[in-house]
């Protein structure tokens, strides 16, 4: 039986918690500034966390549904469904596209309806450097675009591949300011749309990719049959303390 709803690692002791008003958890969320804060919370009454977890696949609920994390050797692995994409004419978001990358070259456009995220690939002539340096206003992109056509912005940039040393197959950054995200660290669900296009331009099924944020991220991603998508990714431990409320 999977646990619901955790914070931590497969295989970690989970310790009990408090039961805490919805109020509450906002508050902490906005202190802890991060784009995802997930709370331990008991969907049953006789669920205990004190026991140690050893379920090897934890389930978030989420506003999105049921997401599942998996461990293995190399991280843990999330499993995602894959996210088409389709061409979408420039000229209708070509305000957008201009405030975000003002006169940077363009090589594709694309849309995912099922995510409401526009994919722009920025042509192959530039490098990894210039995306990661590249400096998005976040809060204009919301003044051009408020049809609520769009929920996420994302940038990218074919790779050097990964058959070299450290190489990637493919760089993006992704930007919410529609949802309160001026720029997302690591993002699953933007990988979820980036390897459907990816997949299809390299012809490949097993890609490496990185998210140039700030803080920055590795994924290895691996497409599977019936439109889903496995995502792993390394952990990393962000705060340990205790709340005294």
């Amino acid at each position: 039986m999977e646990e619901k709803c955790p914070v931590t690692k497969p295989g970690s002791e989970v310790p009990a918690l408090k039961e805490l008003d919805e109020e509450t958890h906002q508050k902490i969320a906005r202190e802890m500034n991060l784009s995802e804060t997930a709370f331990i919370q008991k969907l049953h009454p006789s669920d205990n966390f004190t026991q140690k977890n050893v379920n090897q696949t934890v389930t978030f609920v989420t506003l999105s549904g049921e997401l599942k994390a998996r461990q293995a050797e190399d991280g843990i692995i999330m499993d995602l469904p894959l996210y088409p994409t389709q061409p979408k004419d420039v000229k209708e978001v070509q305000d957008l596209i201009k405030v975000a990358l003002c006169n940077v070259r363009v090589q594709d456009v694309r849309y995912s309806p099922d995510t409401k995220k526009l994919l722009v690939r920025i042509d192959d002539s530039y490098g990894r450097s210039f995306l990661e340096n590249l400096e998005v206003n976040a809060s204009n992109l919301t003044k051009v675009e408020n049809t609520g056509k769009v929920r996420g912005l994302i940038l990218t940039l074919k790779g050097e591949g990964s058959g070299k040393p450290q190489g990637y197959d493919f760089y993006s950054r992704y930007f919410a300011p529609w949802v309160g995200v001026a720029e997302d660290p690591v993002t699953g669900s933007a990988h979820a749309v980036l390897s459907s296009y990816w997949s299809q331009q390299l012809g490949k099924k097993e890609m490496r990719a990185f998210q140039c944020s700030r803080r920055g991220g590795e994924m290895k991603v691996s497409l599977r049959d019936g439109g889903r998508i496995d995502i792993t990714g390394q952990t990393a431990l962000v705060l340990e303390g205790k709340l005294t409320i």
